[in-house]
């Protein structure tokens, strides 16, 4: 006689809910990701960012190759033409500090916010789509489409780069070079970095987007936090104070573009982003299972 055979457990049901309904079935990750595709601010912050290095080229083109060497050193900019590949970096190098900033405050401030201030947030929890596997579906989606912004600049880049000032080895800076395909491997850490140091500005981001019925104060409000970060790293007297800013960490990844990888400065950078991005994702799903949703 053969063994029963086991079945899985059943997926809980709402009790009173309508036959059929699974919670973990509402709200689908491709119907939200196609729902953000469409929207225009999507379209409009990808054709900024692959737009960039066609004008940094018309820029070159316009004043010169560049030469800024400081004192006689070389710097990530003086060798921008040098390949396709330093003109990757040199994109990455000029909108790291900002450019970068804005799509990822985008994509999480205008989450929540967005749906309260079209009053469309009550009718999605009424649907019902419980409010844990409404943020985590919306996070996921942002989260997708802020890695996709940084991979988009350093692709376009590339590519444009290439057929400008051709394919060939990374010139670095300190001296020396690497090659071709090695220098990909490189700006593949450079970007997954650069990916995870904004992790704190999608927090915060997504932090406001659950304490306000306005999109934009959401997005401006990380914004201008991430600019004080800034700022206050630039304040030498703080001293060792100033490592456990995530600005302070935020071009580590220059440490990729050396002979020898130096991971020290990365991996505490990457630990301060990560340990403040838990801490408001869990803020945000704090407030937002208490919030009194009215719009």
């Amino acid at each position: 006689m053969s063994a029963p055979v086991e079945q899985a457990p059943a997926e809980p049901v709402l009790v009173g809910a309508a036959p059929g309904y699974r919670a973990g079935h509402t709200l689908p990750l491709r119907v939200e990701a196609i729902r953000q595709l469409k929207r225009r601010r999507t379209l409009v912050m990808g054709g900024i960012l692959a737009i960039l290095p066609f004008i940094l080229i018309a820029a070159f083109a316009i004043g010169g190759t560049p030469d800024g060497r400081d004192n006689g050193r070389i710097t990530l900019m003086d060798t921008a033409t040098a390949s396709g590949a330093n003109f990757a970096a040199t994109c990455l190098f000029v909108s790291a500090g900002f450019l970068l900033v804005v799509p990822v405050a985008l994509f999480h401030g205008d989450t929540v916010a967005s749906e309260a201030s079209w009053s469309s947030l009550r009718y999605l929890l009424a649907a019902p789509v419980p409010r844990t596997r409404l943020l985590w579906s919306k996070l996921a989606v942002a989260l997708g489409f802020s890695a996709a912004a940084m991979a988009l600049l350093p692709l376009v880049a590339l590519a444009a780069g290439t057929v400008a000032y051709g394919w060939g080895p990374l010139e670095l800076p300190t001296g020396g070079s690497l090659g071709a395909g090695a220098s990909l491997g490189r700006l593949g850490i450079v970007v997954a970095f650069v990916f995870v140091s904004q992790l704190v500005t999608a927090g915060l981001a997504f932090w406001l987007s659950t304490k306000t019925d306005a999109p934009l104060g959401a997005v401006g409000g990380a914004v201008g936090l991430t600019i004080i970060g800034n700022v206050l790293d630039a304040v030498t007297a703080l001293g060792g104070w100033r490592e456990i800013l995530p600005a302070h960490w935020q071009f580590a990844w220059i440490d990729a573009l050396q002979p020898q990888l130096e991971w020290t400065g990365m991996v505490k950078g990457a630990s301060v982003s990560v340990t403040y991005a838990l801490v408001l994702f869990a803020l945000a799903f704090r407030n937002f299972s208490r919030k009194d949703i009215v719009s």
